[in-house]
């Protein structure tokens, strides 16, 4: 599965509160969320996502509460995968379990430059920058995790394998 977009980046540490505040942690449409993404830390964000573009930041990405708004608002603003030079724990899984892809690479982290194009296989962990050519590797994700991500996350997941069955 290949992604190709814009990047958006952040720093380090960037917290579940700055990707969606808790004022508006009682909305539940998706839509709504993703207008609320990253709205105290970058306020265009939101208006300006396209679908498939790619969201890069530093250390412990997605930090603080375990808050499951946070990566269903970043995927329903159009980001289609993540690269980080690290994750929460609780926020790598979250973001599986919603169907958002998350790779690991210090270096496309600390490489990769807000504005510029980069398309990433993620079958391969192959991150590359249109802009300057440069490849970055992260350990690819794997096969059933891949399925997890293409049925749409862990819920629906499960769901088609059981109808599947029936």
């Amino acid at each position: 599965m290949s992604i190709e977009g814009k990047v958006w980046k952040f720093g380090d540490n960037v917290d579940t509160d700055l990707i969606i505040p808790a004022r508006y942690i009682n909305v539940s449409e998706p839509s709504e969320l993703a207008r609320t993404c990253f709205i105290d830390i970058m306020p265009e964000f939101s208006s300006n996502v396209s679908p498939g573009d790619v969201l890069v930041a530093g250390r412990n990405f997605g930090c603080g509460s375990s808050r499951e708004h946070a990566p269903l608002a970043i995927r329903e603003s159009g980001i289609r995968v993540i690269i980080a030079n690290s994750f929460a724990r609780i926020f790598y899984r979250n973001a599986f379990n919603i169907g958002l892809p998350l790779l690991e690479s210090a270096e496309a982290a600390d490489q990769l430059q807000a504005g510029g194009r980069v398309l990433v296989d993620l079958a391969a962990g192959r991150i590359e920058s249109l802009d300057t050519g440069k490849v970055f590797s992260a350990r690819p994700i794997p096969d059933f995790m891949q399925k997890l991500i293409t049925d749409g996350g862990l819920v629906a997941h499960i769901r088609k394998r059981t109808t599947m069955r029936s």
